[in-house]
């Protein structure tokens, strides 16, 4: 998102904001515009940019919402809507999940972990202080930021690692396929514009669907054979989110 975006709306000027949601509606109010976008960045799952009225707005499109450049159909359900002097962005979001928040001042501290896309040389010391499950280790923010359900499915998969296994019992080889791992999954994800899943709601703000989805291995396959072994793919809940893995490569 922050990638297609940057071109769009970094030095341009905000114009005006307008919520179409209520739960947004202080959120627009409290923003300042006209003012310039200095920078668009992303921590974590959040997108944030900054003006130079001393403002950051933080977004977090959280798992059904997106960020659309441009015109987009009347039934999309869009939230809010930043107009740029060079186009218009807006917050899609169905589900009305998504979150956007002004900050004052300096870039706000998000409480988020490492990101996942730096170096990881500190992960196998971090996992073998905890039990919690990998796979929902891998998805807790506060302990590495930037992993989603679908990709700590995936890379659990290619690690070969019981995504049930408690993080401080993996082996030594475990975690190190898991650290290479990590990067390996989303620089491919990201390379491929994100995951469109069959409801469709994901889209790149210019409005493609993501391809990753030719490349899930097991993530919403339940019952199909492993594309390693043959085994059924099997479906289970962690942490109230729909966990995919294969019984016999990751046993």
């Amino acid at each position: 998102m922050v990638r297609f975006l940057r071109p769009c709306v970094e030095d341009e000027t905000l114009e005006e904001v307008v919520a179409y949601d209520g739960v947004l509606s202080a959120s627009a109010k409290k923003t300042r515009a006209p003012a310039r976008v200095e920078l668009i960045k992303r921590r974590g799952k959040y997108v944030l940019f900054r003006s130079d009225a001393g403002q950051w707005s933080v977004i977090h499109p959280r798992m059904s919402g997106r960020l659309a450049w441009g015109r987009v159909d009347a039934t999309d359900h869009v939230r809010m809507l930043w107009r740029f002097s060079g186009g218009e962005l807006r917050l899609v979001d169905q589900r009305r999940l998504g979150t956007v928040v002004v900050h004052e001042g300096a870039e706000p501290n998000l409480r988020l972990g490492p990101e996942a896309l730096d170096e990881l040389d500190w992960l196998p010391r971090a996992v073998a202080q905890s039990r919690m499950p990998i796979k929902v280790w891998l998805m807790d923010q506060r302990k590495i930021a930037g992993i989603g359900n679908i990709y700590a499915s995936e890379i659990c998969f290619r690690a070969g690692v019981d995504p049930r296994r408690p993080a401080r019992e993996l082996s030594e080889e475990e975690v190190e396929r898991l650290t290479k791992l990590i990067p390996t999954v989303l620089e491919e994800a990201i390379a491929s514009q994100g995951t469109t899943l069959g409801d469709g709601r994901y889209r790149q703000p210019g409005g493609a669907p993501g391809s990753f989805t030719a490349q899930l291995a097991v993530y919403g396959r339940e019952g199909a054979p492993c594309p390693v072994c043959g085994a059924s793919l099997v479906r289970f809940v962690q942490s109230a989110r729909s966990t995919f893995s294969c019984p016999r490569c990751q046993c």
